[in-house]
């Protein structure tokens, strides 16, 4: 989103899930706590019922406290339901999942996970399940309220909270009625300012570096049968209280809330998890063929609303693209002022481009507006939409998404979210969703080095994100141009969006060289090394091909890679870094016992692609 006036997952197989092992019911005095965990390495979730009936939740790791108890329950229009509770049953099972996303970290993925289900109810006989899944990478929980009334159930508060050890370190940014695009800050977890804070929220519980014990809060599944959250946070505490963005939040039938998610590990495994996604429905899209991530050439940082006026600017972004091998144009705001749009389409078809359009919400805003604009685009050989300025979490903003994201798919037409929230699993639900952004991305004009740096290990983690790289013109990007060209690799998004002018890249010829060969999706991702909010490097796989991106903020230095991550065989690696008279390309071999030196300007980096001789 502007300031100014989802692949999502494709399931190709799923193993059968295990069946239930039902616990036998017993008496609330008989069982007071339980252990939930995959087993092997992975964390724990510790749940216990205190004396007087409230459900608390902490989390372990290798026999170390994570989180601390925090408290759960929900409050409805049929009874509290966070004390005075007593256990009535468990029932576990094993979950065994695999599936395919169209954009993403990693392609294919397998879905390994421990469920188990816990019942309680409370003096009045209203019952509350608590649904607790542990994984190799984190831990995800949700209420299910299995009575309610034929009409529904209205839940006007959640007691859930998360107890973060006061003194750990904290990367977290403000959350401001729907609005998730406020820069990250680095903190503590009692030393963060009151205030209300974003998903995903990012701290180191032990340690000190990447091996430190590290815990990614955020939420999955959430859709309009309930309401979007975030972090409230009081200074002085480690404490940080699930809020709803609605008062009254009201469920037709059975309610299951959102997933509340902890990613917990060192911080490769929480920067390579997938649990949000892992957590989410299964695609409700079953041919994805239609579905094609790629580069987008995108002038609105170059020209504004005039740029998207002009039918020969849009026609030089469409060449820009065919020349360079890019999949995508996108038209922003402006566009529908003009008459020629089935011209433009026409003109890219014949150069094998495809046309993306911007839209501002209100312009689907009803059901009746969504069928007759996505028919209208779809009839002029429009591709997808960008869709804009939401700006809510709130339940019919959710109901929004739920009709914008059926209507989308059924036209075979491509989402990219601005203005919008985080990704919540959708990409794995609804292919279509190439992006989101919910981001304090380049449009922001104010990005810092440490910004850049800390993305990755927290907004980028749970989904794709649109941060639009590449804007020399603007002469706001905060970090060297190699640094800025890396971001390519560093940030995952099935559309990238390039904000840059065309000048621009012809004055960067390695640049233009790498982006025509650097894909938008992968195989496989490796955090090299990282700290957030200071380094990052990381290595993704697209087939037999390896792509490095750092970018570090701080002074200049000798960047050292270890290239274990190539494993066997010969490789030669082409390194595109900062020269004193622009970016420069130098060709090495290598093999994974070898360590890869770079020098690296202040706030700089490097991007790189290594290739198998």
């Amino acid at each position: 989103m502007r300031v100014r006036p989802s692949v999502l997952l494709v399931a190709i197989a799923t193993a059968a899930m295990a069946g239930s092992l039902l616990a036998p019911s017993a008496q609330a005095d008989d069982h007071r706590s339980w252990a939930v965990s995959r087993g092997g390495t992975g964390p724990t979730a510790n749940l216990r019922l205190a004396d007087d009936g409230r459900l608390t939740l902490g989390v372990g790791l290798h026999g170390r406290t994570v989180l601390e108890p925090g408290a759960l329950g929900i409050v409805t229009d049929e009874g509290d339901l966070t004390s005075g509770l007593k256990f009535v049953h468990r029932s576990d099972r094993k979950v065994h999942e695999r599936y395919t996303a169209t954009v993403g970290k990693r392609l294919k993925r397998t879905v390994d996970q421990t469920e188990s289900r816990f019942d309680f109810e409370n003096a009045d006989g209203a019952r509350l399940g608590v649904v607790v899944r542990a994984a190799a990478d984190g831990i995800a929980y949700r209420y299910v309220v299995p009575d309610a009334r034929v009409d529904g159930v209205k839940v006007t508060k959640e007691a859930s909270t998360f107890e973060v050890p006061d003194t750990a370190p904290a990367w977290i940014n403000t959350w401001s009625d729907g609005n998730y695009e406020a820069a990250h800050q680095s903190t503590s977890a009692a030393g963060a300012a009151d205030d209300d804070y974003a998903y995903p929220a990012l701290f180191r519980t032990r340690g000190t570096g990447s091996d430190g014990d590290y815990v990614l809060l955020s939420e999955s599944d959430v859709t309009g049968t309930y309401t979007g959250s975030h972090l409230a946070h009081t200074k002085g505490k480690g404490e940080y209280r699930v809020s709803l963005a609605d008062e009254e939040v009201n469920s037709s039938g059975p309610l299951s809330t959102p997933w509340r998610t902890v990613t917990t590990g060192d911080l490769a495994t929480v920067t390579e998890s997938t649990l949000n996604d892992d957590v989410a429905p299964a695609s409700r899209v079953k041919d994805t063929s239609w579905i094609e991530p790629g580069k987008v050439a995108w002038s609105w940082m170059d020209g504004g609303h005039e740029a998207q006026r002009s039918l020969e600017k849009q026609k030089s972004m469409v060449d820009y693209a065919a020349e360079h091998h890019w999949e995508y144009t996108l038209v922003d705001d402006g566009w529908n002022t003009t008459d020629w749009m089935p011209q433009l389409t026409a003109y890219a078809k014949e150069r094998g481009v495809k046309v993306l359009l911007w839209l501002h919400y209100t312009d689907v805003d009803t059901a009746d507006e969504q069928k007759a604009m996505f028919d209208k685009l779809a009839g002029w050989g429009v591709v997808g939409v960008k869709i804009d300025f939401m700006d809510s979490d709130q339940q019919v903003r959710y109901k929004w998404y739920d009709g914008i994201l059926k209507e989308t798919a059924a036209r075979h037409l491509l989402v990219d979210f601005h203005g919008s929230t985080i990704p919540h699993g959708i990409q794995r639900t609804w292919p279509q969703v190439m992006s989101m952004e919910a981001v304090h991305g380049a449009e922001q004009m104010n990005v810092t080095a440490a910004n850049v740096s800390v993305l990755p290990y927290t907004r980028n983690v749970v989904g794709s994100m649109d941060f639009t790289p590449m804007d020399f013109q603007t002469g706001k990007i905060p970090v060297s141009d190699a640094a800025e060209l890396a971001l390519s690799v560093v940030y995952e998004s099935g559309l990238q969006n390039f904000a840059g002018s065309l000048e621009e890249y012809r004055k960067r010829p390695e640049l233009e060289k790498f982006l025509e060969t650097v894909p938008t999706v992968w195989d496989e991702t490796r955090l090299v090394a990282g700290d957030p909010g200071k380094k990052t490097t990381l290595a993704r796989r697209d087939g037999n091909r390896w792509f490095l991106g750092n970018v570090t903020a701080g002074e200049a230095h000798t960047e050292k890679v270890p290239l274990r991550f190539l494993g066997h065989g010969t490789y030669t690696i082409d390194v595109v870094r900062d020269g004193p008279d622009g970016l420069v390309r130098e060709s090495h071999k290598v093999t994974a016992d070898d360590t890869l030196k770079v020098e690296v300007p202040a706030d700089g980096g490097f991007a790189a692609v290594a290739n198998r001789t």
